[in-house]
């Protein structure tokens, strides 16, 4: 429910931005016209307006538009106006130029031209187009050339147009609901991105969020949107758009690697995935730049270098998905409609076949499915990560359990209590009561090892049935129990459990000839001599009072309190007798 909700506020703002940002549509907005360039032509930079009058110099028709040469021209015909209000305004896709000159043709030979700059090209506030001024447009102008210099891609070509309207040149404003709301659609995995890393500590997780990042400024300057928030200069624009798209498709190929599960991909397919994605960070991200130097074949370098992601990616999630990959599921339905868009504006970009902008907002759908699809396969992925830690968990506890736990009694062994001692020590405990069962070798010789087991757990048995919350069990080993007290009373309490001891065994083990008792040693720490023992050197102290117990006659409890740190008693008798 939080999801639908969180969901459903996203989706709002989406809609509310996407109002604030697209123009209302004018009255007469059915009727203002825009004009496509009749014909296009690539003469050179030096060549004349007079020699291009001429229909022979020209290409009339959508093929061989191109972005290599010093100079394209551009032929708009009076024709096409005519009975219509004459054309004040260019406008284009956002790309990088030198300098775009019109030049208006009038029928008696007169020319006015106006030369103008990259820098004084002005975004429009919704849409990836730009727009410049024509020089004056007349009743009597019958022919309009736009030279444009430096061109760096054929879009910026195929796509100009004139109106007399400016905003004309803004796209409608379902466009932009629509850019808008997939723009308010990235800012959800970002948002899932850093809830699953506090959780969840993933490579994966930070490289979506980057890729994510990546499509979002792809986005708002591809569609134009950020200019309904920020006035940014053609140039930047320009740039940012291809160079992020480079950006975001070469993590996609690591957050493939880093997101599919162990044994998905082949080793050779995971170093040539690895290596695709930083060669498509680095050199369509290098010809994105569109650098001066690079005018003649960066358009079309930018998107031939974009071929071999595409493969190597559809490549690494069809192996993935071969191999079982759940994950590679997912991904392959969220990418299957980015990659075919990607394919459709990769040919377009290259000039072999024309189409208007709005093509664009296929790749920006696309955008949207991958976005959800990809933070339900994250949430899918969090869950199995989740699920295999849990169970790693539980099994290590059980590992954990199995390694301190004595198998036979279910009491901690000795080496539970050695690595506890002293924070049980610290907690109070100060009376260490060692058990030893007395003539137990003779169980197991008359009646069986099986026997004498069933002695052992039933000891335990009456150690655990005292109750006593302020107790602590554990079997050494043999015969041999310790029992850790604290509290007021710790010599009887310790009594009590000793003299239940034979009746349990008495009552769960029947068929005995003798009952079974229990000789004990006790020590009870007094506040001299608190955490300056080891469990060894009590275990020892008890030891020598668990003997003198049995050698006094057995069934019986031998205590020493100490006030003071002192040596065991055998150590003390010897000392004595020497004396």
């Amino acid at each position: 429910m939080a999801f639908v909700r969180l969901l459903f506020r996203l989706g709002l703002v989406a809609v509310v931005l996407a109002l604030g940002v697209a123009r209302p549509a004018a009255a007469d907005d059915h009727v203002v016209p825009t004009f496509a360039p009749a014909c296009h032509a690539a003469p050179g930079a030096d060549a004349g307006v007079a020699a291009l009058r001429a229909r022979e110099a020209w290409i009339c028709d959508n093929t061989r538009w191109r972005s290599d040469v010093p100079a394209a021209w551009l032929r708009f015909e009076a024709e096409s106006w005519q009975g219509q209000k004459t054309p004040r305004y260019f406008f284009t896709r956002i790309a990088r130029f030198d300098a775009i000159t019109f030049h208006a043709v009038d029928a008696d030979g007169t020319i006015r031209s106006r030369r103008l700059t990259e820098a004084e090209g002005t975004p429009f506030a919704a849409g990836p187009v730009f727009q410049l001024p024509l020089p004056e447009v007349t009743a009597d102008t019958e022919l309009l050339f736009a030279q444009v210099e430096g061109p760096h891609s054929i879009p910026l070509l195929t796509e100009a147009r004139i109106t007399h309207d400016p905003g004309k040149a803004e796209w409608s404003q379902i466009d932009m609901m629509l850019l808008a709301f997939v723009t308010g659609m990235l800012v959800l995995p970002l948002l899932f991105d850093i809830s699953f890393f506090v959780v969840l500590r993933e490579r994966f997780v930070v490289l979506h969020a980057a890729m994510v990042s990546a499509m979002m400024v792809y986005v708002l300057t591809a569609g134009g949107l950020a200019s309904a928030f920020v006035t940014l200069p053609v140039t930047l624009m320009a740039v940012l758009a291809p160079l992020s798209w480079a950006v975001g498709a070469g993590i996609s190929a690591l957050f493939l690697v880093a997101f599919l599960e162990r044994g998905a991909q082949s080793r050779l397919m995971r170093r040539v995935t690895v290596a695709t994605g930083w060669f498509t960070m680095f050199v369509p991200g290098f010809f994105a730049l569109q650098l001066d130097a690079t005018q003649p074949f960066d358009d079309v370098a930018y998107f031939v270098t974009f071929l071999p992601a595409i493969a190597v990616i559809s490549a690494a999630v069809i192996e993935a998905v071969l191999r079982g990959s759940r994950s590679a599921r997912f991904i392959a339905l969220a990418w299957l409609p980015i990659i075919t868009a990607s394919v459709e504006r990769l040919l377009r970009g290259l000039g072999w076949h024309v189409g208007p902008s709005s093509l664009d907002q296929m790749l920006y759908v696309a955008v949207g499915i991958e976005v959800v699809v990809i933070s339900l396969a994250i949430a899918d992925r969090f869950l199995a990560l989740r699920r295999e830690r849990d169970a790693a968990l539980t099994e290590a506890r059980m590992l954990e359990q199995i390694s301190t736990r004595d198998s036979l009694t279910g009491l901690m062994n000795r080496r539970a209590i050695e690595a506890r001692f002293e924070e049980l020590l610290a907690q109070g405990f100060d009376t260490f009561a060692l058990v030893d069962l007395d003539r137990f070798k003779a169980i197991n010789d008359l009646h069986g090892h099986q026997v004498g087991d069933a002695a052992l757990v039933a000891c335990a048995s009456a150690i655990r049935a005292s109750g006593d919350r302020d107790a602590v069990a554990v079997r050494l080993g043999g015969e041999e129990f310790v029992v850790l007290l604290r509290g007021p009373r710790p010599l009887e309490r310790a009594e009590a459990l000793r003299q239940a001891i034979p009746m349990r065994i008495a009552k769960e083990v029947p068929g005995l000839d003798l009952p079974v008792t229990a000789s004990m040693g006790v020590v009870v720490m007094g506040d001299a001599g608190r955490h300056k023992m080891a469990f060894a050197e009590f275990y020892a102290r008890a030891d020598a009072l668990m003997y003198e117990a049995k050698a006094s006659g057995r069934n019986r409890l031998a205590y020493e309190r100490l006030t003071v740190f002192n040596e065991p008693p055998a150590a003390r008798a010897r000392r004595e007798e020497a004396a």
